[in-house]
């Protein structure tokens, strides 16, 4: 949520938020033990890292506990005591490991380095994304979306169209969601759904509210699902569907007429995005090469789909070009 690590999967092993179990960085840590004993061997051989890992560790918590007091407006007297007291003891390890450096300290240094690295490559990527409009009002693509719906000259996509959004606001969505609509191929449909998930401090909610915002044109749902909750969206969409239907809040009967005559259900298709560094970015070399990094990465984490529990027979990828910085305007002179 800070942006500093790929989105991976978290369990929650008690009713308390904070205790959390991530798989992923459990499997690091088994292959990471498992190269340790095999390169060095020897408990005895591995003395130089070891030390040198718990050292960087004092001093990194010494320097937390520096910021956070800092940060409560504790006596800068007593934080300088504080500093002198456990730097100087913490420094002397430093130092007195540092001579050990090349008998296994680097091991320590190497680890370091390639964590260090994918929170900085994460976080410096995740700024260059942030530089983006994400979100703009829906407001003034109600009345073409509407438009959309009915035109006839374009083939319909499907009956009903499900995005997901991370937009808390109702009024606003993301920019590639309305690319993805209305640009990259106009995708007609007689609904258009909009889903948003908010997780829960309590372990077990489940909620759900419903905003319509067009009658049978355009219709918001925000999930509450408790931190514990597997996020099944598609299944707790079915739920909500089921729930409006019998409220006569929608009609999901087919509009192809064949098949409406005999009230079969349309079809629901979602749409996944999934974006890309696009050819027109000018970018410094320094910025493509974070970007480039970062989308590397990506592939290595957990997809959208995947996230929100959706079904593969009915969930589209659709890649998104990113537009961070467009190449400079120029001219091009027609010839006979």
């Amino acid at each position: 949520r800070l942006n500093f690590w790929p989105k991976v999967r978290l369990l929650f092993p008690s009713e308390v938020r904070g205790q959390l179990f991530v798989p992923s960085v459990n499997m690091f840590l088994w292959a990471g033990c498992i190269g340790v004993v095999v390169y060095f061997k020897e408990s005895s051989a591995m003395e130089a890292a070891y030390g040198l890992a718990i050292t960087i560790t004092m001093l990194m918590t010494t320097i937390l506990l520096t910021v956070y007091l800092r940060l409560k407006n504790t006596s800068v007297v007593l934080i300088a005591i504080f500093l002198i007291t456990y730097l100087s003891i913490e420094l002397s390890f430093l130092a007195a490991n540092l001579l050990k450096f090349m008998h296994g300290g680097y091991v320590s240094l190497i680890i370091c380095t390639f964590l260090m690295l994918v929170m900085w490559i994460w976080k410096e990527a995740s700024a260059i994304k942030d530089n983006l409009t994400d979100y703009t009002d829906l407001d003034p693509y109600i009345p073409l979306l509407k438009k959309l719906s009915v035109d006839q000259s374009i083939p319909k996509y499907a009956t009903h169209l499900v995005y997901m959004t991370k937009s808390i606001d109702r009024k606003k969505i993301e920019n590639k969601i309305i690319y993805s609509i209305l640009q990259q191929r106009p995708k007609r449909a007689d609904i258009y759904w909009f889903i948003h998930v908010e997780t829960t401090d309590d372990p077990y909610t489940r909620e759900f509210k419903v905003d319509i915002i067009v009658p049978q044109d355009v219709i918001r749902i925000t999930f509450r699902l408790g931190f514990k909750v597997e996020q099944l969206v598609g299944r707790y969409f079915s739920k909500v569907v089921k729930n409006m239907v019998q409220n006569d809040e929608v009609n999901i009967t087919s509009r192809y007429q064949s098949l409406q005559d005999e009230h079969v259900t349309g079809d629901f298709t979602f749409i996944a995005m999934k974006k890309f560094l696009s050819y027109e970015n000018k970018l410094p070399p320094y910025h493509r090469l974070i970007m480039k990094i970062h989308f590397i990465m990506k592939r290595l984490t957990v997809s959208e789909k995947q996230w929100f529990g959706l079904d593969d027979n009915n969930v589209e990828i659709e890649k998104i070009p990113l537009l961070i910085s467009p190449a400079k305007d120029f001219e091009i002179r027609r010839i006979e």
